[in-house]
């Protein structure tokens, strides 16, 4: 249990304070801010940058942003951008090779050391990130550009207080309260008594931060008010996912007849892996220029649902939509478990919210667990 008197109150001064100073630590600032009519991250200076006042709006398929009846900095559950486009970036060179005579020097791309500070960071969202450190940077394997960004970061947690209709951290235990892995977590408390937030510290960096900024003790008032509002989130959430028994499940019905019923719905786009905040399939391209002089390697994100993902030497081993999408679902809540210890999914919903004809993973899983064929 978090020992209460170590919890800080603060006023949205504090929150612009700790924007300056950690830009004032070399920090690239990043945090929600709305860009095309969506919730999504970039940089950002000051609180005025962040989504005040609005909120999203999201079911199968769905997804608005609207005005709330209140100045909430932190208001909204997630948009289509997830912070895995920072430190496993869509596009990214990893070599050029020059020609110098008869023979091609070869020039690894610059490490980018850029240094984040990831603001506004929900819960199932540092979940996601947990997971990716397993792909990425686990004791066999270490992927040196997202490890270099990785251990420079400096991490600020929001707890969720409301959860989306198509929310489900509960059932895959990543929210809606971050418990570990932050450097500062904040709960946004809005309501009769005012406007503040709570926010305690999660490691040695975080807590040097911390008692640089103007807080005050957390009253015992505060504190209550905070976790009943991350209580009331937990009790409503949109969606729910029965995970006991899942993988067996899942492996054990592979024939059953709803990948079929899900095929004729799938249109195969990858939207649901674009927007993943765990997904990680990549492709890497040689890209030539047209004197023949010069080539870079790049690695591009890529998708499991791509029909060239799956094509080899002998062929193509994955041609039908029921096959690719068997295959995402499967690996996500039934083969990540044998590879990294752990479900590649943390119910953030998205896959939900932007398939554009509304898939529900969580009722997928459902109608096979009702009339399991094995």
């Amino acid at each position: 249990m978090k020992d209460k008197k170590r919890i800080r109150a603060a006023n949205r001064t504090a929150i612009d304070a700790l924007i300056s100073l950690l830009k004032s630590q070399n920090y690239l600032t990043i945090a929600p801010a709305i860009r095309d009519g969506a919730i999504t991250y970039d940089e950002i200076e000051n609180t005025s940058n962040l989504p005040a006042g609005w909120t999203d709006i999201q079911e199968a398929g769905h997804y608005t942003i609207k005005k709330r009846n209140d100045n909430a900095l932190f208001g909204y559950n997630v948009g289509p951008h997830s912070w895995k486009k920072f430190l496993f970036p869509p596009k990214l060179q990893l070599f050029q090779a020059v020609k110098d005579g008869r023979t091609f020097e070869i020039k690894p791309a610059a490490p980018d050391k850029t240094k984040y500070a990831f603001i506004g960071v929900k819960p199932c969202e540092l979940a996601a990130i947990k997971i990716q450190d397993r792909v990425f940077n686990n004791e066999d394997f270490s992927e040196p550009n997202y490890s270099l960004l990785r251990e420079r970061i400096f991490i600020v947690t929001t707890n969720c207080t409301q959860a989306g209709k198509t929310c489900f951290c509960v059932s895959m235990n990543s929210g809606p309260k971050a418990d570990n892995g932050f450097d500062l977590s904040i709960t946004e408390v809005i309501n009769n008594s005012g406007h503040f937030f709570t926010i305690e510290s999660g490691s040695n960096k975080g807590e040097e931060v911390l008692s640089m900024l103007e807080t005050e003790p957390a009253s015992e008032e505060q504190i209550a008010m905070a976790e009943e509002g991350i209580k009331s989130a937990a009790d409503n959430m949109g969606r729910m996912l029965e995970t006991d028994g899942i993988k067996e499940l899942l492996l054990n019905n592979m024939e059953h007849p709803q990948w079929n019923d899900a095929a004729s719905r799938c249109l195969t786009c990858a939207n649901c892996t674009m927007v993943c905040p765990t997904c990680f399939c990549s492709n890497i391209e040689d890209i030539n220029d047209i004197s023949g002089e010069h080539t870079a390697r790049w690695r591009k994100w890529d998708s499991c649902f791509s029909l060239d993902y799956s094509k080899v030497a002998g062929g193509n081993f994955r041609t039908s939509p029921k096959a690719r999408y068997r295959q995402w679902m499967t690996h996500k809540l039934a083969a990540w478990i044998d590879q990294f210890g752990t479900s590649g999914c943390v119910g953030c919903g998205r896959c939900i919210t932007w398939c554009p004809v509304g898939i529900d993973i969580t009722k997928e899983v459902k109608a096979i667990k009702d009339n399991p064929v094995n």
